[in-house]
């Protein structure tokens, strides 16, 4: 293997071991999403086959758990960025671009952490829905592609929150964000089918990519495995992942004065 490719698997395994050192890096990823799952399943899971638009789904639990996993990445990726932001913070950034260490390791090593991160994320919620009684129509090939989905989705997620560190060197500047990935999901179809808005929300869920991304997912789910549907969340995800590694190669180069 050549260096960068050992640098990038060092660097990775390092994010990955800080994460789970600090609870507060990984608890509110995995808590949060499953209590507003639980909510959102107790108090819509009778009512479904009487509200107008709902898709057939055997449980609400079913359709919720998508929702579940694109929240933890949304959160799992202010975390990636606060991390990168506290080894600016504490000079281990510096130490690492005065190094031979390659410099493209160093950014991919957080992308790839995040990405195993949120596969296992996945794999949790989708585990979580079936102990409590969910079923995955599209079966085992169904799952994979979410946890796929859900993993890949970790890189312009991820990608937006290292962008954001790079360009404050601030991790409360990065948490500060939160509010704007929240509202990313609200403003979507990730808690209830755009089948059932109505008004200027409809429209909002409407052109928000996250609706038609996390429809995709929800598919293979709900329904079974829809190759086409994957495919246009995939190409959201790959759209979104070249916007913010772009966008970091060039706040990279930036920070480091223009010479990366």
């Amino acid at each position: 293997m050549t260096p960068a490719i050992v640098q990038t698997a060092a660097l990775a395994r390092r994010s990955i071991f800080a994460t789970f050192r600090f609870p507060q890096a990984w608890f509110p990823s995995l808590f949060f999403p499953l209590v507003l799952m639980a909510i959102f399943t107790a108090s819509f899971g009778r009512s479904i086959g009487f509200i107008p638009g709902f898709p057939h789904v055997d449980g609400f639990l079913s359709f919720a758990v998508t929702g579940a996993i694109v929240q933890g990445v949304l959160i799992s990726s202010v975390g990636a960025g606060a991390f990168f932001a506290g080894d600016i913070e504490g000079g281990f950034f510096d130490r690492l671009v005065s190094s031979p260490t390659s410099r493209s390791a160093i950014l991919l090593s957080r992308l790839c952490a995040s990405v195993v991160l949120a596969g296992g994320q996945a794999i949790f919620f989708l585990l979580i829905a079936l102990i409590f009684g969910a079923t995955i129509q599209g079966g085992i090939v169904g799952a994979l592609i979410v946890v796929v989905l859900a993993a890949l989705l970790a890189i312009p997620m991820a990608g937006l929150g290292i962008f954001l560190a790079l360009r404050t060197g601030s991790a409360e500047a990065v948490q500060g964000m939160f509010p704007l990935f929240f509202a990313l999901m609200f403003f979507s179809s990730t808690f209830f089918p755009r089948e059932t808005m109505t008004g200027w929300f409809q429209v909002a869920a409407d052109i928000n990519p996250i609706s038609h991304l996390v429809e995709g997912m929800r598919e293979q789910i709900i329904s079974g495995v829809n190759w086409q549907q994957a495919a246009v969340s995939f190409g959201i995800i790959a759209v979104l992942a070249a916007i913010a590694v772009g966008a970091c190669a060039l706040s990279f180069r930036r920070r480091l004065g223009g010479d990366a």
